[in-house]
């Protein structure tokens, strides 16, 4: 698995500004203008986190009309899962109870 992706990915996910974003995402399809509103802050700078989001891969973006929307792409967490799972095995593994 490659370390830039499991980067990008955890760039991604660590504002919480874009995890708000994935979670409204995981509801369905929105335009920017719509993803941003909830958010105190211009849009330019929410836009900057778009595009950190679709660099991550998390995203995809595509222009309909007038309006940029937003999609989650299906399988963007998948790595994050499995290095999850494969630390989780590894902690399981060394965990056992300190001697006193």
């Amino acid at each position: 698995m490659a370390n830039h992706s499991l980067d990008s990915l955890f760039a991604a996910l660590g504002d919480p500004t874009r995890r708000a974003i994935i979670e409204r995402l995981a509801h369905g399809p929105a335009a920017v203008k719509e993803l941003a509103a909830p958010h105190d802050m211009a849009l330019p700078s929410f836009l900057q986190h778009i595009k950190v989001m679709e660099a991550g891969g998390i995203i995809i973006t595509r222009k309909e009309g007038r309006q940029r929307m937003c999609w989650m792409e299906p399988n963007a967490l998948i790595p994050l899962q499995g290095w999850l799972e494969w630390q989780r095995k590894a902690w399981e593994a060394q965990s056992v109870e300190p001697k006193e």
